[in-house]
């Protein structure tokens, strides 16, 4: 499965099945893209609810609590400010929707949330980045195999493209869970590659380093299929050296699953088993990772 991703500041963007991949070999699910919101904020940087300071308490908070998979508290911290502020309340809707990514579980408080993020939406952006959220969710319930919702998460996608203008901060984000639908859903390697490449490419201008070690995986995932094993080795490398540096400890297991897939034993070997430690110590999530795991390392 791939990761997924959002940003790093809450809104819409990526690292798990999806928002950040998909069942394709060892990218993981995508997802746990999962970064932030995808119409505001300040890419790369962890956000405050609802204000442009990045040394917030809140918003240090919430990072750290969600870097650790710790979601519903993150979320909880938010919830006072989500009732009528559009920008906190999607990213509770995001962190929900990331848990669902790792774990499997919470999809009524995620589809609650996002109804309620939905609900406070009134600009283009605004709508944008809800929609990007809702395609994101219902990718992720189709690539775990709760829900088949491709077509729910297409139309919402699409929607958020038709939304956001070319140069919204969220456009990276939506390029990269377009990037997701297209590999994983549609079984479109070429499209996916074009759409992990523009949100590469908007991540770094952007200066979005959570992003980017979604993209990097992907594309990484995408060359390991082909067998570029050099490019697959540096991207998969890129990916987990922003996770640690990050401190995004929920996914760094499976950047270092990622990495032996493209790496020859002993190494090989030696990063699974440092997955696999990491993997325990999180209480088994992602939980679609167990099954890219030897026996020997998830036991």
């Amino acid at each position: 499965m791939a990761d997924t991703a959002m940003s790093r500041s809450g809104s819409s963007g990526s690292a798990g099945p999806g928002g950040y991949g998909g069942p394709a070999g060892s990218a993981g699910p995508a997802g746990p893209g999962s970064t932030g919101s995808a119409g505001a904020g300040s890419a790369g940087k962890p956000e405050p609810a609802g204000r442009d300071d990045p040394q917030h308490p809140r918003s240090v908070a919430v990072w750290r609590l969600r870097s650790r998979g710790c979601w519903d508290d993150a979320a909880a911290l938010l919830a006072p400010h989500a009732a009528d502020d559009p920008a906190v309340a999607l990213q509770r809707a995001a962190l929900l929707g990331e848990r669902c990514l790792f774990t499997a579980v919470g999809w009524s408080e995620a589809e609650d949330a996002l109804r309620a993020a939905e609900a406070l939406a009134s600009s283009d952006d605004e709508r944008g980045a809800a929609a990007c959220e809702r395609g994101h969710l219902a990718y992720a319930a189709t690539v775990l195999g709760v829900r088949d919702r491709a077509d729910e998460a297409r139309a919402a996608l699409g929607r958020a493209a038709a939304l956001l203008a070319p140069s919204a901060a969220g456009r990276p984000l939506l390029d990269f869970r377009r990037g997701l639908v297209a590999e994983h859903l549609a079984d479109s390697p070429q499209s996916a590659r074009a759409a992990y490449r523009r949100a590469h490419e908007g991540a770094t201008a952007q200066d979005d380093q959570l992003l980017c070690s979604f993209t990097w995986r992907h594309l990484a995932g995408l060359a390991l299929r082909d067998g570029e094993l050099a490019e697959a080795r540096h991207g998969f490398t890129e990916s987990l050296r922003i996770r640690e540096e990050l401190g995004y400890l929920i996914g760094t297991a499976p950047a270092l699953t990622a990495l032996a897939e493209a790496e020859p034993e002993p190494d090989a070997s030696r990063l699974r088993a440092e997955a696999g430690r990491l993997f325990r110590l999180l209480g088994g999530v992602p939980t679609w990772l167990a099954d890219q795991l030897s026996p020997e390392t998830a036991a």
